[in-house]
């Protein structure tokens, strides 16, 4: 908080990452806190979070520069199933961090605070990942210039969907890779295909015969594979073999960067 008000008083523009350790197992509270919710462990570190949000809005609109502010909520996996989180539920969603790659698994929320910029209120069931946030923030505040062009970078620009001006994201899709590297789904537009799957956290990913096809809309917990119903689903696949296509050349193109002494430069885009 100290952070925001010195830079608010010298009107410096500003960057702030906050990364909670709530409610990640080990789950832990802090003293202040604890049995104050009246649910137990679980609930009191949700309103240990809702209090150290409050503190950061607090102090944003203290300093008298929230209308000046981007303020981004969100997390980067769903619940885990395991007895040490206490507690978590995915909802409607089936699988868990340890049961990927079911929307339960890596489906999260995300909450933007802008105001008189981005519409308070609105909802958005559009395609973004973390990785977009970078284009993003940058077009919000009209600095898309700025992000680097001597590297490839993965995200797209979605400032013009969270500021209300176009209805779709554009992002299409989302390829989801497992603990071993290797893809185990694609999800495209309202539809996901597994080619991968693991059950539980002490259990294997296996190949799946034929891959799964689910339709989002319809069946948001991924209860019905399309194939059982329907053998007429082969035209998904070519899509979402396109993804994997485009993500492979570029890989191909741009490998991951190296680490270390290893890394020499990047590889700047053509």
């Amino acid at each position: 908080m100290d952070y925001i008000r010195r830079h608010a008083q010298a009107q410096k523009p500003f960057f702030v990452y906050t990364a909670l350790l709530q409610i990640h197992p080990p789950v832990g509270v802090h003293p202040d806190f604890k049995g104050t919710s009246g649910g137990g462990l679980y609930a009191d570190c949700l309103t240990e979070i809702d209090f150290r949000v409050g503190e950061i809005l607090d102090a944003i609109n203290a300093a008298g520069i929230a209308q000046n502010t981007i303020v981004v909520f969100s997390s980067d996996n769903a619940t885990s199933p395991l007895k040490s989180a206490d507690g978590g539920s995915n909802g409607p969603w089936q699988g868990d961090f340890f049961n990927p790659p079911f929307e339960g698994s890596y489906r999260v929320s995300a909450v933007i605070r802008w105001p008189d910029h981005v519409p308070a209120g609105r909802q958005s069931q559009e395609l973004l990942s973390a990785v977009d946030w970078l284009p993003t923030l940058a077009g919000l505040v009209g600095q898309s210039h700025r992000v680097p062009t001597d590297r490839p970078i993965d995200g797209v620009d979605a400032a013009d969907h969270l500021l209300g001006k176009q209805d779709t994201s554009g992002r299409d899709a989302v390829l989801y890779f497992g603990l071993d590297g290797r893809l185990m789904s694609v999800k495209w537009k309202n539809f996901k295909v597994v080619f991968r799957k693991s059950d539980a956290i002490d259990a294997p990913i296996t190949d799946v015969q034929l891959p799964m096809v689910f339709n989002l809309i319809g069946d948001p917990g991924e209860r019905f594979n399309l194939w059982e119903v329907s053998m007429d689903m082969g035209w998904v696949l070519r899509p979402v073999q396109e993804q994997i296509t485009q993500f492979q050349q570029s890989v191909a193109e741009y490998p991951n960067i190296a680490t270390g002494e290893a890394f020499t430069g990047y590889a700047s885009p053509p």
